[in-house]
C-alpha cells in the first residue's frame, strides 16, 4: 500500500470517522503496529520520518521482550526491584542535572547527607566532613580513586627527584575489568598478583609485596571478589605495607574497590577492620546500584580526607550559575538515582539493611549447603563454612552442613549481625562446579551444557573460568539479591538437579531425545533446599553417592517412564543431524 494514499480514496465512507480525504495512511495512529516495522528500511540509518507515540513506543517495548527476566538473572549484581514510592521519585526527577548544585540546591544538599552517611557507615574522622563525590557506578570511583592515588605518588617523587616516567599500581589478578581499565586508562603498569587455591582465588598479601617497588602508586583490594565472593585481607595487606615502609621507606596507600562488600560488610560483619578503621586505605568506592539497592547508574566514592585527594583534580566553573566545584570523569549526571539512593538510606537505616543482608546471606547460604549435598556439585565459594575452614572437602562439607542446621534454628532477630559470626567473610554468591566423584564418574559431563539448559527454565547462570593461573577450573555462579526468596532457592535447586540430569542422558542419547518425554508430575518444591540439605548429614561412598543421587530426582519428580519403545525404534532411524534437531 502507497502510504501516501488517502484514506478517502482507499476506503470511502471514511469521513463518518473524522478522516477527511486528505488525511493519508502514514498520519493514523493506530492501536497497534500499524505496519510500522524494523524490516521496514535500514536499522542503520538514521530515521527519515517519524511515526506515531504509540507505535515507537510498541515496536521498542515488543523487540524487548527478547531480553531475559531480570528476576531470574543469576549473573548480575545489580538492583531489579526498587519500591514503588522509590520508582515515583525517581520519575519526578528525570530532568534533573545533579551538577547544576545552583539550580538545584535541595538535591546537592541530598548528595552531602548520603557522602555524610557513607563517611561514618565506613568509620571516618567522627565530626570531619565527608570528602567525596557521587558517580555513575564504582567502576568510575576507582578510577578517581587510583588517579588520586598516582598524583600523590608523582607529588612526592618530584619532591625527592626521582623520575615519575613508569608508575605501577598492584592488584589480583581476579581483579574486575575496571581495575585495569584504570592502569591503561591513566598510563599505569598493571602488575596482577597470581592467584592460587590457597590464596582462595583472590589477592596473596606475600605475593602482592614482591611485587611493590618505589614506583608503585599504590593497591587496589577488592572487598568482594567477583568470581568467587571472598573478601580480600585488607588489615593484612595494610600491615604487610606498613612492615615494607619500615624496610624500604615505600609508603604505598590502598583504595577499596567495595563495589558490593562496602555495602555488605558494615551490616553483616561489623567486627572486620576493612575501612578507614585501616590505617592505609586513602579511599573506598562502592556501586549504590548493587547492595545499596538503587537502579544502575550510581556509584560512590569517599576519601579519608581532603588530603587524599589532591587538589589539583578538583575543577572549579562559573557558566551554571554560582561557583562549582567538581571531580569526576564524565560531568552531567541524572539526579534521580542520587535521590534514589538517600531514600533507600532513610527508608531502611541500618537496621533495614542489615535485615536484607542477612537474609541474602541466609539464602546464598542454604543454596550451597544444598548444592553440596547433592554430590555431584562442590563450592568455590566460602561464604557456608564456618569461619576460617576454606576449600571444599568431606570434612568442611560436613562441617558447613552442621552449622547451617544449628543456624537456621537460631531465634536472633533479622537485624542482629551476630548471626554471622560462625561464617566465613563474604557476599552472597554462590561459586560452584562438578564434584571431582561426579567428574570421575562421568567424564565428559559439561557445566556450559547445564547452563545452557537452564535458560530453557528462564535462569541465567553463567559458567566462566576463575582467573588467570586458575583458568582451567570452569565456576556456575549464582549472585543472590534482595529479590532473592527461600521459593527461588527451592526452584533453582529443583532446575538445576533437572538440567544436571538432562545432561547426563544427552550423553546416550541426543538431546532432542533427553528432552522428549513425558513431563514429571506436578511436585511442590516447598522446603526442597532444606529437605536436600538434610539428606546428606554424613559420608557417603561412591554406590551410597550414585543412589542417593536417584533418591533425589525423585523426590523433584524427574525418575520417569522411557518414552515407548516404538518411537525409540523411529528415532534410531534418523539421522545424526535429524536426531540432534
Amino acid at each position: 500500500i502507497n502510504m501516501t494514499e488517502s484514506i478517502g480514496d482507499l476506503l470511502p465512507g471514511m469521513r463518518r470517522m473524522g478522516l477527511n480525504r486528505r488525511t493519508t495512511l502514514a498520519q493514523l495512529d493506530l492501536t497497534y503496529g500499524a505496519g510500522y516495522s524494523e524490516s521496514t528500511g535500514d536499522v542503520h540509518a538514521f530515521p527519515v520520518t517519524g511515526m506515531p507515540a504509540r507505535n515507537a513506543y510498541q515496536l521498542i517495548h515488543d523487540s524487548l521482550k527478547f531480553d531475559g527476566d531480570p528476576a531470574l538473572n543469576c549473573a548480575t549484581f545489580l538492583t531489579t526491584w526498587m519500591e514503588p514510592e522509590a520508582e515515583k521519585l525517581i520519575v519526578e526527577n528525570l530532568g534533573k542535572n545533579r551538577v547544576d548544585i545552583d539550580e538545584y540546591e535541595a538535591t546537592e544538599r541530598v548528595h552531602r547527607r548520603c557522602l555524610a552517611h557513607l563517611h561514618d557507615l565506613w568509620h571516618g574522622k567522627p565530626k570531619q566532613e565527608a570528602t567525596g563525590t557521587v558517580v555513575v557506578g564504582s567502576s568510575e570511583g576507582i578510577m578517581l580513586g587510583g588517579l588520586a592515588m598516582k598524583w600523590r605518588w608523582r607529588k612526592r617523587m618530584q619532591a625527592q627527584g626521582k623520575d615519575t616516567s613508569r608508575p605501577n599500581i598492584v592488584f589480583g589478578a581476579n581483579a574486575q575489568v575496571a581495575l585495569e581499565k584504570t592502569a591503561r586508562y591513566f598510563d599505569m603498569e598493571a602488575r596482577l598478583v597470581p592467584v592460587s587455591d590457597g590464596s582462595r582465588y583472590v589477592l596473596d598479601v606475600e605475593k602482592a609485596i614482591e611485587m611493590i617497588d618505589e614506583n608503585t602508586v599504590g593497591m587496589f583490594v577488592i572487598l568482594g571478589s567477583t568470581y568467587t565472593g571472598h573478601f580480600e585481607d585488607v588489615a593484612g595487606m595494610s600491615a604487610a605495607l606498613d612492615r615494607l615502609h619500615r624496610d624500604r621507606g615505600w609508603d604505598v596507600p590502598i583504595h577499596v574497590d567495595g563495589a558490593c562488600g562496602a555495602m555488605i560488610a558494615p551490616f553483616a560483619f561489623p567486627d572486620l577492620a576493612w575501612d578507614f578503621r585501616v590505617p592505609r586505605v586513602a579511599s573506598i568506592s562502592t556501586s549504590g546500584h548493587k547492595f545499596g539497592l538503587t537502579y544502575p547508574g550510581i556509584g560512590w566514592v569517599v576519601w579519608r580526607s581532603p588530603e587524599c585527594q589532591p587538589s589539583e583534580l578538583t575543577f572549579e566553573l562559573s557558566y551554571l550559575g554560582g561557583v562549582e566545584k567538581t571531580f569526576t570523569l564524565n560531568f552531567s549526571h541524572p539526579a534521580c538515582f542520587l535521590i534514589a539512593q538517600y531514600y533507600q538510606f532513610i527508608r531502611f537505616g541500618r537496621s533495614g539493611f542489615t535485615r536484607m543482608v542477612n537474609a541474602c546471606l541466609y539464602h546464598a547460604r542454604l543454596l550451597s549447603v544444598a548444592l553440596e549435598a547433592t554430590g555431584a556439585f562442590e563450592c568455590v565459594s566460602d561464604i557456608h563454612r564456618p569461619r576460617g575452614q576454606f576449600g571444599f572437602t568431606e570434612a568442611t562439607r560436613l562441617a558447613s552442613s552442621k552449622l547451617f542446621a544449628e543456624s537456621a534454628m537460631s531465634q536472633k532477630s533479622g537485624a542482629d549481625p551476630s548471626i554471622n559470626e560462625a561464617y566465613n567473610y563474604g557476599q552472597p554468591e554462590v561459586a560452584f562446579r562438578f564434584s571431582d566423584w561426579f567428574i570421575q564418574m562421568h567424564p565428559t559431563a559439561s557445566q556450559e551444557v547445564v547452563s545452557t539448559l537452564l535458560r530453557v527454565r528462564g535462569w541465567i547462570i553463567p559458567n566462566y573460568p576463575l582467573p588467570p593461573d586458575r583458568g582451567s577450573i570452569r565456576i556456575l555462579r549464582v549472585v543472590i539479591r534482595e529479590t532473592s526468596s527461600e521459593d527461588t532457592v527451592n526452584r533453582l535447586v529443583r532446575d538445576i538437579m533437572w538440567a544436571t540430569q538432562t545432561m547426563l542422558e544427552s550423553e546416550v542419547k541426543s538431546l532432542g531425545e533427553a528432552l522428549l518425554r513425558p513431563l514429571p508430575p506436578a511436585v511442590s518444591t516447598s522446603d526442597l533446599a532444606r529437605d536436600v540439605a538434610a539428606t546428606h548429614t554424613e559420608t557417603f561412598d561412591s554406590t551410597r553417592r550414585s543412589s542417593h543421587w536417584q533418591v533425589l530426582l525423585d523426590k523433584i519428580g524427574e525418575i520417569r517412564a522411557a518414552s515407548p519403545t516404538t518411537v525409540l525404534d523411529k528415532e534410531a532411524q534418523k539421522t545424526v543431524y535429524q536426531r540432534s534437531c
